[in-house]
């Protein structure tokens, strides 16, 4: 099984950029499945039906989520009725949406962190131990764990290493150099990066940013234009064993 993650998407410029990448990434990779985080999609803050129904018309099978992905309302009953969308699966009980979602023989198992996260949400690791003894039987497991600690994160991969195929790191929007075979089989990074402008602070306009970090008042942050970038990690995994073969990072370039 050959899986394509893509890291967090953001604003118009990310999305255009996978739009045009995927169709031929699929031919060229001979992929079987692609999931991306599409939480910053829609504008650089959360995700739409419209902004999610151009990802999936452009080859990309699974759309995990993060902090943002209510920021729209209109996406509520989307997540509801959609079958290939997640949000975070331990936000308290009564959020719209799953967090689980079945593609064949793969799951895709969308958690989000607590450490600087700024919400009460409920434990990611119990909530990881609960998808993977319902869905015990699915051949491929992979977690988009959505958190902002890099120790919360490794801590993730550790505790799933063996049980799971893949556990990457979203969030950050900064690609790690850190992608690894953990011993007992579970591919592991710590963060995918993004698809987004290069030329940006993690997505947003440069100039915006600097503005709120040198006068630290409330500055509207929108998404940066120009050369998009897009991170994001090739995974080989046996069919046999569920275990992960190889795992190697995929950076390109979209003028």
């Amino acid at each position: 099984m050959r899986l394509l993650f893509l890291g967090d998407i953001v604003g118009n410029c990310g999305r255009d950029a996978v739009v045009a990448t995927v169709p031929p990434l699929r031919r060229e990779l001979a992929l079987d499945l692609v999931v991306a985080n599409g939480e910053n999609v829609a504008g650089g803050r959360g995700i739409t039906p419209r902004t999610a129904e151009q990802l999936f018309a452009a080859g990309v099978d699974v759309i995990t989520g993060g902090n943002h992905t209510f920021q729209h309302r209109e996406v509520y009953d989307f997540l509801d009725q959609h079958p290939s969308i997640t949000r975070p699966l331990n936000y308290p009980p009564g959020a719209p949406g799953t967090g689980v979602v079945r593609n064949g023989d793969v799951v895709v198992v969308n958690l989000i962190g607590r450490t600087f996260m700024g919400a009460a949400y409920d434990d990611p690791f119990r909530a990881a131990d609960a998808a993977l003894a319902e869905h015990g039987d699915a051949r491929f497991i992979v977690v988009d764990f959505h958190a902002e600690a890099t120790s919360e994160k490794q801590a993730m991969g550790w505790y799933l290493d063996g049980r799971a195929t893949l556990v990457v790191g979203t969030h950050t929007h900064v690609p790690t150099a850190d992608a690894r075979i953990l011993p007992q089989g579970t591919a592991f990074c710590t963060d995918a990066g993004m698809c987004g402008a290069r030329d940006s602070v993690i997505g947003d306009e440069v100039g915006a940013v600097l503005q709120r970090f040198l006068t630290q008042m409330p500055t509207r942050l929108p998404p940066a234009t120009g050369t998009a970038v897009i991170n994001g990690l090739l995974l080989d995994a046996d069919d046999a064993t569920g275990k992960a073969v190889s795992l190697t990072r995929l950076d390109r370039m979209v003028e």
